[in-house]
């Protein structure tokens, strides 16, 4: 299991673990996830889509999602795309920081 370099870094309990969401449009998209940031009292998960030519545990873009709702036991029940460049680039560059060990960036 990946464990996160930074206190701000929840890593996923193990590694591959996909979710599927649905887009606004309908369209079910699989996303594996990387890692959650806290930045400013939010939470924001950190996916890389799936499909049969990019399986869990390869690389490619990523992909942002603010936290908007948490279940009974405060864990993520729903996200929505980040938007806002300015809070994308500082979320992600806190990413990079806590997941230099992990991950490459290019």
């Amino acid at each position: 299991m990946r464990e996160g370099s930074a206190p701000n870094f929840c890593p996923p309990t193990e590694e591959g673990i996909t979710f599927t969401f649905e887009d606004e449009e309908g369209e079910l998209i699989d996303l594996e996830f990387l890692g959650l940031i806290l930045h400013e009292d939010k939470r924001y998960g950190f996916f890389f889509p799936v499909d049969e030519e990019n399986p869990a545990c390869s690389s490619g873009e990523v992909v942002l999602l603010e936290v908007t709702e948490l279940d009974d036991e405060d864990q993520p029940a729903a996200f929505e795309l980040v938007e806002d460049e300015a809070i994308a680039a500082e979320v992600y560059e806190d990413f990079r920081r806590a997941t230099a060990d992990l991950y490459d960036f290019e």
